[in-house]
């Protein structure tokens, strides 16, 4: 098990945030003994015949056995990538309430903390891509280096005006209404290893956005050295 002690960072491209993890709960024979347990079976040590049956489980859609083991990330994001981030957890309450109880989310509240200085300014801005699918594409002309200093201005000016409300006297939980989405925050994450794969199946993907793709990659790496099993059956099956 990963303890809080000794996780790791796993620092993102283009300085965007990080990802910790902070713990795990169970292995790939987790998996396994979940499964068996409907027979009153149990594996000791992962064996050929097991690693057999967590990929029938996957290929089969037999998911629940998967969902026994869990990992916790600590991140720092932009709140934009944030947002898409918690739509995991919404959708898996409105497309299936029980696996709602798959995740677990606590995240820096703008209420009771003042927000510091720090936004996401990424070093090259993308165009609108022609395709919806695609929304952006890869930009190097002066009209995106122009942009650029446009967004960091603007970045710098919402947070100046955010410092004055504050001084005025404005409850946090309102003045924070006029920082921009590149703001960063923080979360703990706590997820099934379901739930991880299918984050990791969607948002690793070259349809979404570059920013989420990089923790995307993240969490894969993660999962992939924890349950080197199953999280590969579960991601080639999905």
């Amino acid at each position: 098990m990963i303890t809080q002690e000794d996780h790791t960072t796993y620092p993102l491209g283009d300085g965007i945030g990080f990802v910790n993890l902070v713990t795990t709960m169970g292995d790939d024979l987790t998996t396994v003994n979940s499964a068996r347990v409907s027979y009153g079976g149990m594996s000791e040590e992962l064996t050929e015949r097991d690693e057999k049956l967590i990929k029938y489980l996957a290929e089969n859609k037999h998911t629940s056995p998967f969902r026994h083991a869990f990992m916790t990330f600590q991140v720092k994001a932009p709140e934009f990538v944030a947002r898409q981030w918690y739509k995991h957890i919404v959708g898996a309450s409105f497309t299936a309430p029980g696996d709602a109880i798959s995740h677990g989310w606590n995240e820096i509240s703008g209420r009771y903390v003042e927000y510091e200085p720090q936004f996401y300014t990424p070093k090259v801005l993308r165009e609108q891509a022609e395709s919806s699918k695609q929304a952006s594409k890869e930009s190097n002309t002066g009209l995106m280096r122009t942009a650029g200093t446009l967004l960091y201005c603007y970045t710098k000016e919402s947070y100046n005006q955010y410092q004055k409300l504050l001084d005025m006297g404005v409850a946090k939980e309102q003045a924070r209404m006029v920082l921009p989405f590149n703001t960063y925050t923080e979360f703990y994450w706590t997820a099934s290893l379901q739930a991880v794969a299918h984050f990791c199946a969607l948002r690793d993907h070259e349809h979404a956005q570059h920013e989420i793709r990089e923790y995307a990659k993240a969490l894969d790496e993660y999962a992939s050295e924890t349950f080197p099993v199953s999280f590969q059956y579960l991601k080639e099956n999905l």
